[in-house]
């Protein structure tokens, strides 16, 4: 877990490694997730599903920054004083947390729900 005995919360947050850390998975994950994915329609090794725009795939891009089990287990490896890994574990709750919320956000104002067919549906169809 993290500890915030003895820390000032703000100073944890506004920290080089927080941010790196919160940003890294925010913003990377995003560009990562988003790019690759035009690059893939671009070469037509890919290609959006149907019902599926560009808004569904950055707000999934956004939400690819939600990441905590292998973001945590690599702070572990990666730093050795335990005040450098509380930051990192902040920074990776903290990016989380807002890459989940903009993701959210991002999916529910820029995107319409998609029109789907319900089992009763298939059912009297046949």
């Amino acid at each position: 877990g993290v500890r915030f005995t003895g820390v000032n919360i703000l100073d944890e947050l506004t920290s080089k490694v927080t941010l790196g850390v919160g940003l890294g998975l925010l913003v990377g994950k995003f560009v990562g997730v988003s790019l690759f994915t035009a690059i893939a329609i671009k070469l037509g090794i890919g290609k959006l599903p149907n019902n599926t725009t560009w808004h569904h795939i950055f707000g999934v891009a956004l939400l690819a920054g939600v990441g905590f089990t292998v973001a945590l287990f690599i702070t572990t490896l990666a730093f050795r004083d335990p005040e450098i890994i509380n930051m990192a574990k902040t920074g990776v709750f903290a990016g989380s947390f807002l890459a989940g919320a903009l993701g959210y956000t991002y999916l529910r104002f820029f995107t319409k729900p998609i029109e789907t067919t319900s089992i009763d549906d298939l059912e009297s169809a046949e």
